[in-house]
């Protein structure tokens, strides 16, 4: 019994054009639906993004999948756990169970699989004492445009990060990948996922922090960086290297103070894998290497405005 893939975020913000803008800028693909916009990854059909508006801007929903078992087997966690159904929300597809997480979020579990997402070239690198790429040049053009394969994980503000993990580990499935202390818990899919597909950042009071999205390479991770910066948007953090996780990174801040990261070589998880999960030193919590954390980056945006 778990969910088996993160399917997309919902936010509510107070202006769908320039919100498509972002992430079309960002190297997603957009599809207008009257009273949403729906965003994908070039290449992946299936939904990652979709926007509806909002007097704020404010998560509206994370949307799970999982198999027609499983879903049976997740309503009765739901109610065990004391939770409520509530009804689906009329701006978006109205399948599967939606309630809200302890910290008031809603949540969508749906019987869906993850659609299969673009092959990458495989990423060739020289190092001291092993020569694979040779006789062809290793950095790419400078006009080259990234696309996003998939969306990775989202993270999400919680007051309470413990309950946060009680309830998704025990309601939903998911599995402890690692946590820091009292500050950040990430969770993975028990039938092998990517170290994480959500994380929980303690904050007062909830709220999204950013979503992550696969790019081929570091190149990519870079050029698609700089891209949104040329663009005029605010730079979030990066480049650097996470220790939880493993991944490289690059925040941009999208117009509402919000985050989209681009990411590549995140820690993998297979099933059955006796991963130990570790409580990491509040040091390693956010990154191994890279600028300085900029001071606003835990900063939650959501109803500020």
């Amino acid at each position: 019994m778990s969910v088996q893939s993160l399917q997309h975020y919902c936010l509510a913000i107070p202006d769908l054009g320039i919100g498509r803008k972002f992430y079309e800028d960002f190297g997603l693909e957009a599809e207008d639906r009257g009273d949403h916009v729906a965003l994908r990854c070039a290449g992946r059909n299936q939904d990652q993004v979709i926007l509806v508006e909002g007097a704020v801007r404010q998560l509206h929903h994370i949307s799970f999948g999982t198999n027609e078992s499983s879903l049976i087997s997740i309503r009765k966690e739901i109610y065990k756990s004391g939770t409520q159904l509530v009804d689906p929300p009329n701006c978006v597809s109205q399948d599967g169970l939606w309630f809200r997480d302890p910290e008031g979020a809603l949540v969508n579990v749906r019987v869906a699989e993850s659609a299969p997402w673009a092959d990458a070239p495989k990423w060739q690198i020289n190092t001291p004492g092993h020569c694979i790429r040779k006789g062809v040049r290793g950095g790419p053009p400078r006009d080259i445009v990234v696309k996003p394969r998939r969306l990775g994980h989202v993270m999400t503000f919680a007051a309470n990060i413990q309950r946060q993990e009680e309830f998704y580990t025990q309601v939903l499935g998911l599995c402890l990948s690692d946590r820091s202390q009292d500050i950040v818990t990430f969770l993975h899919c028990a039938g092998g996922s990517d170290h994480h597909v959500i994380a929980f950042l303690s904050d007062a009071k909830r709220g999204f922090h950013h979503a992550s999205f696969e790019v081929a390479n570091v190149d990519e991770v870079g050029f698609g960086g700089r891209h949104m910066i040329a663009k005029g948007y605010r730079d979030g953090w990066g480049f650097g290297r996470h220790a939880i996780g493993s991944n490289f990174f690059h925040y941009i801040r999208d117009p509402w103070g919000g985050m989209a990261e681009y990411f590549c070589d995140i820690d993998y998880i297979p099933a059955g894998t006796m991963w130990e999960a570790q409580n990491w030193p509040a040091e390693s919590s956010l990154y191994l290497w890279g600028p300085d954390v900029p001071e606003d980056f835990p900063v939650n945006f959501e109803n500020m405005e």
